[in-house]
């Protein structure tokens, strides 16, 4: 290429830009011109389902008709997208008269302006032009993006003191949010629980102080009331503190707690939802949650203490009358008498039961039993937490992996 292209951000919002055709390439490009605030006129006999519905929503103009001269009158930027090698031509013929730069899909080489490989991170932009070769273009601009949102390439930010609390999800270190894996990234100070993904932890920077706060059953804890003097403590000293919890903040995680102890402290707070183990140990195993035909609610439930416990909040003879999945967490111990009280308010002995140790690691396995055997099964194969525990005919959907 004997002129390489120059590269410009456009500030398009309130101006007129036009696209031609309503079809695939146009449904790509339509939101981020939305998203830019452009005033968006789409010429076209048809369009696809999705640009229909951005019609329909007002989010751009649709005249529905074939090109015609005179249609870049007042634009800014223009799109070419139809297989109509004449329109196109035509397109970019008056595209030229009138000095508005012109891309078309069709032929890079007699366009005036070409779209980048373009991606987004925390308010910044990556565009990536490689000529004309869109899929290295793509790939660069995948592998910047990644790098910036795992924190692998660094880039200066504002240093923000705070908390954020991170669900980090079930264990596997994948499986952590694109969020929760860059601020852990930013983090001067990390306050991780034993079932957050340790793995994340060795990616650290050495400078960045990393506080145990497992809560081991019937173990060494920390108290949750020295846990939230620690968030304030390290925030109140400007820094940035990332709580990495397991699962879900909210989700039997004392997130709501800690966020209240914040507040009252006056420290602001992000909260960074996580992938819950009640939907995806199962789902790692096998076994979904809900099933056509099988299951058309699942509930989630608490099984730290015992049905007979008077601390108890669950209701569970209503449980027992439901049809549809019942997912216990932190239950392990109980699960026998818990499978007693089930029985004994109606569901049947013979409900298929699943419980996944380790979910999502790669220690974990998975035993199968039913509610009259479930107590005695998991001491005999000596299950121990964590463990996510998974009631009802959609055990019988998946195949066992143990």
């Amino acid at each position: 290429m004997a002129h390489p292209a120059y590269p410009v951000g456009l500030r398009l919002a309130g101006r007129r830009v036009v696209v031609i055709g309503g079809g695939q390439v146009a449904q790509r490009r339509l939101p981020a011109l939305v998203a830019a605030g452009a005033d968006v006129l789409l010429i076209s006999p048809s369009a696809t389902p999705s640009v229909d519905v951005m019609a329909e929503t007002g989010e751009i103009r649709w005249e529905r008709r074939r090109y015609q001269d005179g249609d870049l009158d007042g634009a800014w930027y223009a799109l070419i997208a139809t297989r109509d090698r004449a329109s196109n031509d035509a397109v970019s013929a008056e595209a030229e008269r009138r000095r508005v730069w012109c891309v078309r899909a069709d032929d890079a080489e007699a366009a005036t302006a070409w779209t980048p490989a373009t991606g987004r991170v925390d308010g910044v932009t990556v565009a990536v032009l490689s000529g004309n070769d869109p899929r290295r273009s793509a790939a660069v601009r995948d592998a910047v993006v990644e790098g910036l949102r795992d924190g692998s390439l660094t880039a200066a930010r504002p240093h923000t003191p705070g908390v954020a609390l991170v669900g980090g999800g079930p264990g596997d270190p994948d499986l952590i949010t694109v969020r929760g894996r860059r601020l852990l990234a930013e983090a001067d100070v990390v306050i991780a629980d034993r079932l957050g993904p340790r793995d994340l932890l060795d990616e650290l920077p050495p400078h960045v102080e990393v506080i145990d706060a497992a809560k081991i059953p019937y173990g060494r804890f920390m108290a949750q009331e020295a846990i939230n003097n620690a968030l304030i403590e390290h925030a109140k000293a400007g820094k940035a503190v990332v709580r990495l919890k397991g699962g879900d903040p909210y989700v039997f995680g004392r997130g709501m707690e800690e966020l209240q102890a914040l507040a009252e402290a006056g420290i602001a707070c992000t909260v960074v939802p996580g992938i819950s183990s009640s939907i995806s140990v199962p789902g790692a195993a096998g076994i979904p949650v809900t099933h056509r035909g099988v299951a058309h609610e699942f509930t989630v439930v608490s099984g730290h203490v015992g049905p007979d416990d008077p601390r108890s909040l669950v209701d569970w003879a209503a449980l027992a009358r439901l049809t549809g999945t019942l997912v216990i967490l932190m239950g392990v111990d109980k699960i026998g008498v818990i499978a007693e009280a089930l029985v004994r308010h109606g569901r049947s002995a013979d409900t298929p039961v699943a419980v996944v140790q380790e979910g999502t690691t790669a220690a974990q396995r998975r035993v199968d039993a039913t509610l009259a055997t479930v107590g005695e099964t998991v001491r005999a194969r000596e299950v121990r937490p964590p463990a996510v525990i998974v009631i009802g005919e959609v055990v019988r959907v998946g195949t066992p992996d143990a």
